[in-house]
């Protein structure tokens, strides 16, 4: 019987401390130098450290900011915002800000009806159990693509046309 209590002591003990953190996540992605211009990840990709992202979530009636941090890349290019909160009622996008990298820094242009940013849900009803929420790797363009990408298009199947101009 004493184990049982203990067992029921403790799963309730847990089950508090999931309630605490319920509204707590971290949002996390990579950013990198877009080498071949093509805007997905080859394997001459270079991830980028000290580049700056920007999460910010809106209303989604008014279109005004509720909330908005900035994060630095770690030296393998990922980066980790806190957030504190339940956005369900919010538009989250992550944008790119700042690269470290010169030569690298030009931001992808959208394309027409899209945004230049990527999308996050930061809610727990989303179906999501974990507190952390994943978002798309995104890149800055070089200014020239690298001599060896014609050859790494090749090998993907890709003709040259296909790369950003």
């Amino acid at each position: 019987m004493e184990k049982v209590f203990i067992l029921a002591s403790a799963l309730c003990f847990l089950g508090l401390l999931g309630t605490a953190n319920a509204d707590s996540f971290t949002v996390e992605g990579k950013v990198y130098c877009d080498t071949c211009r093509t805007q997905f990840i080859t394997k001459v990709t270079v991830f980028m450290p000290d580049a700056v992202v920007r999460l910010e979530c809106k209303d989604r009636e008014g279109g005004s900011i509720t909330f908005s941090a900035d994060a630095i890349t770690d030296p393998h290019g990922v980066y980790h915002i806190p957030v504190q909160g339940d956005h369900e009622d919010e538009i989250c996008e992550v944008f790119l800000v700042k690269s470290s990298r010169p030569g690298c820094d030009q931001i992808p242009k959208p394309e027409k009806n899209k945004e230049d940013s990527a999308r996050v849900s930061i809610t727990k009803n989303d179906g999501i159990v974990s507190g952390v929420r994943r978002v798309s790797p995104m890149g800055f363009l070089i200014t020239k693509a690298l001599p060896e990408c014609p050859e790494v298009l090749r090998e993907l199947g890709i003709t040259p046309q296909g790369l950003v101009p």
